[in-house]
């Protein structure tokens, strides 16, 4: 029955992330550096208003939105922290995490043929998406420009097809962002134009310098803002996202979420409203280690010989492996066999990520510097 298919289906494939951490799952002895994972464990706070709404059975169906006090919370919150300026009763879905919100917005916005402009190295999620669609992903190379996708390279990709740019920034795999000024330009260049933005904004709580900027302030009306707890709040499991974008929009979107999930969770949603209430601040001591862990693994790495760039936010790394004349596939499976530690190829993260790998620093210091001991040695042996 496999020929029955949807032939887009078939030629998608599972993330290369996660094949890469099956593939080397059964290896003994492996210090795994491959998931982007909070080491952290969900506040007690934010269990306690679970453990509380269980007992006061709120387990039934929200509204497909959301429930109100909560949507209103994660306004006020994007507000307080970002200065975004949001309807909680028309332009706010709360979905089954940042990826649903991501899918939710791509299918409702994308037509057959239209094409999605993203930087490349970029995160594997978007992609598929938009295959599915019967869209045409737009992947630009940003390996000599600090991995960003600035103005001046969306511009050098628009066509009339173009239907939406995404910025997922801070990024996944390469832990860099975009300045206020970069943005600035970004939204002078689309401004008015029958362009969406899709910013992916799951880690602005993980800036190590300065703070985060939404391209939401400067074009409200063109962006679609993604957001959630999952890394801030150390929330993965929880599945809470949330969708942002102006009521026109957001009508539309909700249509397309409420006949996928008809609502996230609702046990989910009120821990969501305890992280985003008396949890305000909680990211601040998680960004605080990640920070710590950055900069530890950026100086062993600089030390080793091994170039990278030096994230502003998120918790990876993204070094170049270019000098070693491996694929990156063949020096992070070498890496594994012969040293012990594993990073995720960064051909994962499409083509333009070929010749790096990605290494999560989200995990305890003691584990981080086990790995750079066994990568060093690792290094010192096959350049010798």
């Amino acid at each position: 029955m496999e020929h029955l298919i949807q032939p887009r289906v078939k030629e998608i494939e599972i993330s290369g992330i996660r094949k890469f951490f099956n593939l080397v799952a059964d290896y003994e002895d492996v210090v795994s550096l491959t998931i982007g994972q909070p080491d952290f464990f969900t506040p007690h706070h934010v269990k306690a208003a679970a453990k509380e709404a269980i007992d006061r059975n709120f387990t039934s169906y929200t509204q497909n939105a959301g429930f109100l006090e909560l949507r209103k919370a994660a306004c006020q919150f994007v507000h307080k922290k970002y200065q975004l300026s949001y309807q909680p009763e028309t332009e706010i879905i709360v979905t089954s995490g940042a990826s649903q919100a991501i899918d939710v917005a791509l299918r409702t916005i994308l037509t057959e043929g239209s094409e999605v402009i993203m930087p490349g190295p970029v995160y594997p999620g978007y992609e598929p998406i938009i295959r599915l669609c019967g869209a045409v992903p737009v992947i630009v190379d940003t390996t000599d420009n600090g991995f960003k996708l600035t103005a001046e390279l969306i511009a050098s990709h628009l066509t009339d097809k173009t239907r939406c740019v995404i910025l997922p920034y801070p990024s996944n795999p390469t832990g860099v962002t975009l300045t206020e000024k970069e943005l600035l330009d970004i939204a002078g260049l689309l401004k008015g134009k029958e362009i969406f933005v899709l910013s992916d904004e799951i880690y602005s709580e993980l800036v190590f310098r300065g703070q985060h900027t939404s391209i939401g302030t400067m074009l409200p009306e063109q962006s679609i803002i993604i957001n959630g707890l999952s890394k801030s709040h150390s929330m993965t499991g929880w599945r809470i996202g949330f969708l942002f974008a102006r009521k026109d929009i957001i009508k539309h979107m909700l249509k397309v979420h409420q006949y996928s999930v008809s609502c996230a969770s609702a046990i989910s949603q009120k821990a969501a409203y305890e992280a985003l209430t008396n949890g305000f601040d909680d990211a601040l001591v998680m960004r605080e280690q990640y920070s710590r862990r950055m900069n530890y693994v950026y100086g062993r790495l600089i030390n080793m010989g091994i170039d990278a760039e030096m994230p502003s936010g998120a918790f990876y790394l993204f070094p170049s492996v270019h000098r070693f004349r491996l694929s990156s596939f063949d020096f992070a499976m070498s890496l594994v066999s012969d040293g012990g530690v594993a990073l995720v190829p960064g051909s994962a993260f499409s083509r333009y990520g070929e010749g790096y790998v990605r290494l999560s620093y989200a995990y305890s210091m003691e584990k981080l510097e086990e790995a750079m001991n066994r990568m060093e040695k690792f290094l010192s042996r096959i350049s010798s």
